[in-house]
């Protein structure tokens, strides 16, 4: 399975990590274009140039461990399709040019079914990805859920209780099951 993952999924360290990791177990392919991930470097520019910069880091990182990840542009087909907001039709061709089954996104009132189904694919939550994977092969998410888990306590110098932190990642359903 191939899912595209839009900007809003890959800006917040926790979720990013954990959709990284289960990905990095094997349970389906990533995508995204490079105006997805510098969607996501620019939404850090407001935490500090600091930020941006450990961004930029990150996403090297990310071309570097996944190169086949990235998508290249397809002007010609964002120019046919249409969505609500028209700033998300790249998402949409980066979906059909890579073969995705599915976009993964926070917003999903701006990737309607209507607009997907034509091109057989669906937009589903983070949350909801991730509980379907964890219903199919709990092992691996559960592995990154405590590797994420663990690594975050070790950045914070705190305790980070798994439900909290799902929750708090926008994963609360993922939380209630494992937590």
């Amino acid at each position: 399975m191939k899912a595209v993952l839009d900007a809003c999924v890959l800006y917040p360290s926790v979720l990013r990590e954990i959709l990284i990791g289960v990905a990095g177990q094997g349970l389906y392919s990533p995508l995204w274009s490079a105006r997805i991930l510098g969607e996501w470097q620019r939404a850090t520019v407001k935490l500090g140039p600091e930020a941006a910069a450990i961004a930029a880091g990150e996403i090297a990182s990310l071309r570097a461990a996944w190169p086949e990840a990235e998508i290249p542009p397809n002007a010609e087909l964002e120019a046919r399709l249409w969505l609500p907001d028209p700033a998300d039709t790249h998402v949409l061709a980066t979906a059909i040019t890579g073969g995705a089954d599915r976009i993964i996104t926070l917003n999903l009132r701006d990737f309607p079914q209507r607009c997907l189904a034509p091109e057989n694919l669906q937009a589903q939550s983070p949350d909801d990805f991730l509980m379907d994977l964890w219903l199919g092969n709990s092992n691996p998410v559960e592995t990154v859920l405590r590797a994420v888990q663990a690594r975050t306590e070790t950045l914070s110098g705190r305790n980070q209780p798994l439900r909290a932190l799902l929750k708090r990642a926008r994963l609360p359903r993922l939380g209630k099951a494992v937590g």
